[in-house]
């Protein structure tokens, strides 16, 4: 049987990450999550790993979650672990209103797939927004619900001109998941955010670039070309220094002013102490392009 997900590690520091059920348009079911979520803990945790590419096999990036397991209530369509869904009956969670912590607590309690559903997006799109390299998805084909949202937690998105993307989750009457509502409307802006969930629009690559939720669209044959460019790029940089750069980046997304600044004098000032800031002074100096060791 083949693996739901491959792994590729390249000596340029490059780690490539396939999304490998291609049947089934690399929907969220089988082992694809676990499996994803174990490869990116490894990439998370290796320093010889310095930028990281998710793309899909075949013709799609990713489908979502997995609708056909959806029929028997199973979490499976997105945890990939296939347990059974015991929700509780109205009632038991409607009244009286708890306060918004607490109902998501006392929910948790009655259905465990809640915990599970929280888990798997925490080792997968929370990893690939917050882990300390550059991140890149590679959007091969359709990247719809929570393959879309995977794909928006990458640093940036490399799309072919046969891309598609959507929310879709109107669409199977569902609210949403991955942090999709957190990326989007910070890529493509609040009212924007809003129409794209509401109507479950596909939109095509050139749409998508315009509204600012991809970086750069590519003929279809040359996007992992492209990419691996992009990511050799990345890989060859100052790894740590970059690390700090997304920790600033990340912060700014919801602190204030002051805090981010706060953060942002430290960094700089632990940087400026780093080999790569050392190399990067002499090369200036000696009028030549800097070799970074990511430390």
């Amino acid at each position: 049987m083949a693996d739901d997900v491959l792994f590729d590690k390249r000596p340029d520091g490059v780690a490539l990450i396939t999304l490998n059920r291609p049947d089934s348009l690399n929907a969220m079911g089988g082992d694809l999550m676990p499996q994803l979520a174990q490869y990116l803990s490894r990439c998370q945790h290796d320093t010889s790993v310095r930028c990281v590419v998710l793309t899909g096999a075949g013709r799609a990036f990713c489908a979502g979650g997995d609708v056909k397991s959806m029929q028997g209530g199973g979490v499976g369509a997105n945890t990939g672990n296939g347990a059974s869904q015991q929700s509780a009956p109205p009632e038991q969670i409607e009244a009286p209103v708890p306060a918004p912590a607490e109902r998501r607590s006392a929910f948790s309690a009655l259905d465990p797939s809640v915990g599970m559903l929280r888990e798997s997006q925490m080792r997968t799109s929370y990893v690939l927004h917050t882990m300390g390299k550059p991140t890149i998805a590679a959007v091969n084909g359709h990247a719809v619900g929570a393959g879309l949202s995977l794909a928006l937690a990458c640093d940036l998105r490399i799309a072919s001109d046969k891309a598609k993307f959507g929310t879709a989750f109107r669409n199977v009457s569902l609210s949403g998941d991955f942090g999709g509502s957190y990326y989007m409307q910070r890529l493509v802006g609040m009212g924007k955010a809003r129409e794209l969930y509401f109507t479950a629009e596909i939109i095509q690559a050139d749409e998508a670039l315009r509204i600012g939720m991809v970086t750069r669209v590519v003929p279809h044959d040359d996007l992992m070309n492209e990419t691996m460019t992009w990511a050799t790029k990345m890989a060859s940089g100052p790894t740590a220094t970059m690390a700090r750069t997304k920790e600033n980046l990340n912060l700014g997304e919801y602190s204030d002013l002051r805090t981010l600044m706060d953060q942002e004098a430290f960094y700089q000032r632990l940087t400026s102490l780093t080999n790569d800031h050392r190399e990067a002074v002499k090369a200036f100096v000696e009028k030549r392009e800097p070799k970074f060791a990511g430390n």
